[in-house]
């Protein structure tokens, strides 16, 4: 009966943790696609490098866009023509293509400054933030 117990604590809190973990602000799409474009995101006071790993993507499939703080990173790839098998009969396969996509909260990212690289199936983003002066907030004073 402990043991019951126990795993059923451990399966609440496994449950609470992932609940935690999706609703975590940076990532706001965890579709299937994030299994197959890892990224890594760096942060310091200048700005975001962004890398997400898209191999066999064709650089003119690639499409990128920033806006309301959200980077969005999509891609397309056709179908895989397997000739190994020239009937074929494929027995296993785990290459994914179609159209894939993931986004990213990033903050006051000066939109004019964004580079993006395409090199050996990974793609490269550099975002400088916006400068204090160049954010769209000001500052009211209380008289």
């Amino acid at each position: 009966m402990a043991n019951e117990i126990q795993r059923r604590n451990n399966l609440f809190d496994n449950l609470m943790n992932m609940r935690d973990w999706m609703n975590d602000d940076f990532f706001s799409d965890l579709t299937p696609a994030a299994d197959h474009m890892k990224t890594d995101v760096a942060e310091n006071d200048h700005g975001y490098t962004v890398k997400v790993d898209m191999p066999g993507f064709d650089k003119k499939d690639i499409h990128i866009n920033y806006a309301n703080n959200i980077l969005s990173v999509t891609g397309h790839r056709d179908s895989f023509a397997d000739e190994s098998d020239q009937k074929g009969n494929i027995l296993h396969t785990e290459r994914r293509y179609g159209q894939m996509s993931r986004q990213y909260r990033l903050p006051d990212v000066d939109r004019s400054a964004v580079k993006a690289q395409y090199e050996n199936g990974v793609l490269t983003l550099d975002l400088p933030k916006l400068q204090a002066s160049d954010k769209n907030d000001t500052r009211i004073d209380i008289e």
